[in-house]
């Protein structure tokens, strides 16, 4: 079976809702079973105690990093082009934004895939504050919440991969990502295992972090097989909690996509996990106080969650695995602006590439990055070279590149930005 025969049976909109399904049922399983939740590492660390619970979190997290950047050592994937690292990015929404998911959190026991996975255990509470999560995502991203979002947002904005990778921010450099997420992976093993921490809780915490790499390498070879543009995505719960919330109120006929996929992707394996385990269990709120509190919770991590570009796993576990400063998209989008972006850039850079004529004779290992600007009307200017590939001939090819291409149309959204993308003398995969 493969890529091919899947997008011809199912279409490449069906194909990507089966990767988000493939890769939700994957985290859910894992999380469930490894009980990984931010809110209680929190706390635990909070409380000067190194438990069960940091333990999960930090193989999660560093298992996120090494898995991802393992696989674009090997070239089976490219994430220099990847929304996290090439859009604008909005520190003022990181901060508030953080501020706002993380006090929901507290409030209602667990961040939006906590609640997800314990919603399909048979946890009222938490698929109530779900639903609540959901409906205030959706207002933050095209509803009454919308514009608050986005004024809050552009207050502090950064672009370029200079202040968007943590490495190059850092004066580190990309290439060393592969390493520095091994030995953060190794010494996160070697912390679980002066906590005995329970070999199914690690287990499970490494299924959650291959779900992320798994995401990533779904949608990116997906992506070079596609005829339609396909973004390059992996785990995030903010904006997919409110398109399946909407997918479920819109008439028949709807797009389907890999986020559609991914949620109930995460609940079916978070149920499959917790009935082999004989952990379902119905449990219902204990009176009104306490029901209040977590509605509150779930309000703030809704507008928190769209604010910041991600909930706890979009910014911080996925944003983290491709080392990314901010979530995925400074300017808030709404699902809608963000996909039509997404199919732009996508497009863009497929033009590009297909106007680079390689000179001959150089070596495959060239790569030059370009930061360019994208007027309102589609018209490309301001390309210039930011990292040399060391080869004027090289060099010169690629700037070649953009005065073919010119420019593909106005910008989806009405708005110009300042964009990167890295051509290589071998393009991976």
């Amino acid at each position: 079976m493969t890529i091919e025969w899947l997008i011809e049976t199912l279409g490449e909109s069906g194909t990507a809702a089966l990767f988000g399904l493939l890769a939700g049922l994957v985290f859910g399983f894992g999380a469930q079973r490894s009980r990984f939740c931010l809110r209680a590492a929190v706390i635990e660390f909070t409380h000067g105690h190194m438990g069960e619970r940091v333990g999960v979190w930090l193989l999660v997290f560093t298992g996120a990093i090494a898995f991802t950047q393992g696989l674009w050592w090997l070239g089976v994937i490219d994430i220099s082009d990847v929304r996290q690292l090439t859009a604008t990015g909005s520190l003022s929404g990181a901060i508030l934004g953080g501020l706002m998911f993380g006090c929901g959190m507290i409030l209602t026991r667990g961040c939006a895939s906590r609640l997800l996975v314990l919603s399909a255990n048979g946890n009222l509470r938490a698929l109530l504050s779900g639903l609540v999560f959901a409906v205030v995502a959706q207002a933050s991203l095209h509803g009454q919440l919308a514009p608050v979002r986005s004024y809050l947002a552009g207050l502090w904005t950064i672009r370029g991969t200079d202040v968007r990778h943590a490495l190059d921010l850092l004066g580190i450099g990309q290439e060393f990502g592969p390493l520095i997420g091994a030995v953060w992976f190794l010494l996160a093993l070697s912390i679980a295992w002066r906590l005995r921490i329970r070999f199914v809780f690690a287990a499970g915490a490494i299924g959650v972090a291959a779900a992320v790499a798994l995401g990533w390498y779904l949608t990116w070879s997906l992506s070079q097989v596609a005829f339609d543009p396909i973004p390059v995505k992996s785990m995030t719960f903010s904006g997919p909690s409110a398109d399946v919330l909407m997918f479920v109120l819109n008439p028949p006929g709807e797009a389907l996509d890999f986020d559609i996929g991914l949620v109930p992707g995460v609940f079916a394996g978070s149920f499959l996990s917790a009935w082999l385990a004989r952990e379902l269990k119905l449990e219902g709120f204990q009176g009104g106080a306490a029901m209040r509190r977590y509605v509150i919770g779930a309000a703030l991590m809704g507008m928190g969650g769209m604010l910041a570009g991600g909930c706890a796993v979009g910014a911080g576990i996925t944003g983290g695995s491709v080392n990314a400063t901010t979530g995925a998209g400074g300017k808030a989008l709404t699902r809608a602006e963000s996909d039509a972006l997404d199919a732009y850039i996508a497009l863009l850079l497929q033009r590009l590439r297909a106007a680079h004529i390689k000179p001959a004779g150089l070596s495959d290992l060239l790569q030059a990055k370009v930061r360019f600007n994208i007027a309102a009307n589609g018209a490309l200017s301001n390309v210039r070279i930011i990292t040399s590939s060391g080869s004027r001939e090289f060099d010169q090819s690629v700037l070649e590149a953009f005065a073919r291409v010119r420019s593909i149309g106005a910008t989806p959204n009405g708005k110009g930005d300042v964009w990167e993308v890295t051509f290589k003398m071998r393009e991976d995969g």
